[in-house]
């Protein structure tokens, strides 16, 4: 009897580098940019792109940088409000004092300033790591909430400490409807998404990964643990203030420094771990499950015929984050995304599943 093995294999080394090497994965991928960019737009109504759509695409930029930084490198970090923070409140300045600048190149220089402060606080990493890592990525995200209300320079000397902006405008085309907002921060989505994909399958990428797995083994086989480190808090921090320069321009359009507090740093935390470690998909899908649950638990109960307070509401939220997040760690580290990833290993021997 002959046997032949059924399923996808790469017969070439262009099939070897490709993003998306299983068929069913690459029609997967393009059934949702087609639902995300063609589908959504025609049904979707005012409330969804403002409540939901365009948070969740925001959100998910923001996971995506972090687990950049905690997935793929292993370096545990409490400070992402702060560098959201870094990234609004430096397009903001930008802006503002040098009014010729394109305000997308504004948000661009908004993620390299948060770039750079996620280099200088990355350098404790060298020397320490895990729990009192996270204590002093905590020490900035203290710090950028004392600044940004204490210092009246970053916010134009504001008397209310606020920040009030008009609607962005690129070469004359103003994004001042939910609808062009969205595709805004889709469109910058879907290019991070695909440039932290290939970041992550390279060779920076699985340095990020050796020095996660063991770097003391690392070092031994000739990765610098100390450009693998400050790189990735480098590429994190220049998405996530990407990020807080989309929130608080696209979504916010007025702030003040209690937007970026330390619960938007463990928001993101949670949709990390909910979603996924090591995961750009599974940041995602963390970002979309916890902006949709408080909505969720605010109109589940109307839709069922009793009222619930808003303060039971708050509780019953972190309730379910706190149990959540207990599950996902004891029981399925990889989250969400190990859901697709099962799916994927079955579609490889497809029509023959196992």
């Amino acid at each position: 009897m002959f046997y032949r093995e059924t399923g996808q294999f790469k017969t070439s080394y262009q099939a070897d580098q490709a993003i998306f090497p299983i068929r069913q994965d690459r029609i997967f991928i393009l059934i949702w940019l087609l639902i995300g960019f063609a589908v959504i737009p025609l049904v979707a109504s005012e409330y969804a792109f403002r409540a939901i759509l365009i948070p969740v695409t925001i959100m998910g930029l923001a996971a995506l940088g972090l687990n950049i930084l905690v997935g793929y490198c292993g370096q545990v970090s409490l400070g992402t409000g702060a560098f959201m923070a870094v990234g609004a409140y430096a397009a903001y300045n930008f802006m503002i004092r040098v009014p010729e600048l394109n305000p997308l190149f504004c948000f661009v220089l908004g993620g390299l300033t948060a770039t750079g402060v996620g280099i200088l606080f990355g350098i404790p990493s060298l020397r320490i790591k895990g729990f009192y890592l996270a204590v002093a990525t905590l020490a900035l995200q203290f710090f950028t909430d004392w600044a940004f209300s204490r210092i009246g320079w970053f916010t134009n000397y504001t008397p209310s400490g606020s920040i009030a902006v008009q609607p962005v405008e690129v070469f004359g085309f103003a994004f001042n409807t939910p609808l062009r907002k969205y595709f805004l921060c889709l469109t910058i989505l879907s290019i991070f998404a695909l440039v932290a994909k290939n970041i992550v399958r390279g060779r920076i990428g699985r340095a990020w990964m050796a020095t996660r797995d063991m770097d003391v083994a690392a070092e031994i086989i000739g990765i610098r643990p100390m450009y693998a480190k400050l790189s990735a808090f480098a590429v994190s921090s220049f998405f996530i203030g990407i990020a807080g320069a989309l929130w608080a321009y696209i979504y916010l359009g007025s702030w003040e420094p209690l937007a970026f507090d330390i619960n938007v740093s463990f928001s993101v935390l949670f949709m990390v771990i909910i979603g996924g470690l090591g995961s750009i998909v599974g940041g995602l899908m963390g970002a979309a499950f916890i902006t949709l649950l408080p909505l969720m638990l605010n109109q589940l109960p109307s839709a069922m015929g009793f009222e619930i307070s808003t303060a039971l509401i708050k509780h019953l939220e972190i309730m379910i984050f706190g149990a959540l997040i207990i599950f996902f760690l004891a029981v399925e580290p990889l989250g969400f995304a190990r859901l697709w990833q099962i799916a994927k290993e079955k579609l490889r021997l497809w029509p023959f599943p196992h």
